[in-house]
């Protein structure tokens, strides 16, 4: 079984759904598409337990995915996976172009400018609705707000845990 830093989020089980142990859970992913090849999940239970399960049958449901898993026949088996999440190994995670990156992979990174100075390290990723937001903590606990521009962050290398920016005059005041 995976260590949990081998593993990638793509769902969490929020409650049951009819009596034959079918679960209901939100999507943690941005690429729906790949249950449909999906055979199996590894389930982390809030207490860090994991547990394979094997997908019987899976449907979407408004902006939810509704699962069948092998051995959950009832309501009370199923229960007992509320609030895990379903995870699949790093390995099979959907790979991204180039120069884009997952918040995941971005969060925990430092932050530094071009002459070297460690500028704090990033705690979230904002979505804007345009360019993310890279919601940065510096040493002394104040919040950063850096846009992923490409003309601010010149360089992210997600090995070393380094993002390089240039930001312009002030805006690291705001």
């Amino acid at each position: 079984m995976a260590d949990a830093d081998d593993l990638v989020a793509v769902a969490r089980v929020v409650k049951t759904r009819g009596l034959r142990g079918e679960l209901v859970a939100d999507l943690l992913t941005d690429f729906p598409q790949r249950f449909d090849s999906l055979r199996s999940v590894i389930a982390v239970a809030p207490d860090g337990r994991h547990r394979s399960l094997q997908i019987e049958a899976h449907w979407f449901h408004r902006d939810r995915i509704v699962f069948k898993f092998a051995g959950f026949d009832s309501i009370e088996a199923a229960r007992s996976l509320i609030g895990s999440k379903l995870t699949v190994p790093l390995s099979e995670r959907v790979k991204l172009p180039a120069g884009h990156f997952y918040d995941w992979e971005l969060t925990g990174c430092n932050v530094e400018n071009v002459a070297g100075e460690k500028l704090g390290r990033v705690r979230d990723v904002m979505r804007t609705g345009g360019v993310e937001v890279l919601v940065v903590e510096d040493r002394a606990g104040v919040e950063l707000l850096i846009p992923m521009a490409q003309d601010i962050c010149l360089e992210v290398d997600i090995d070393r845990k380094v993002i390089r920016v240039d930001p312009p005059e002030g805006l690291l005041e705001l």
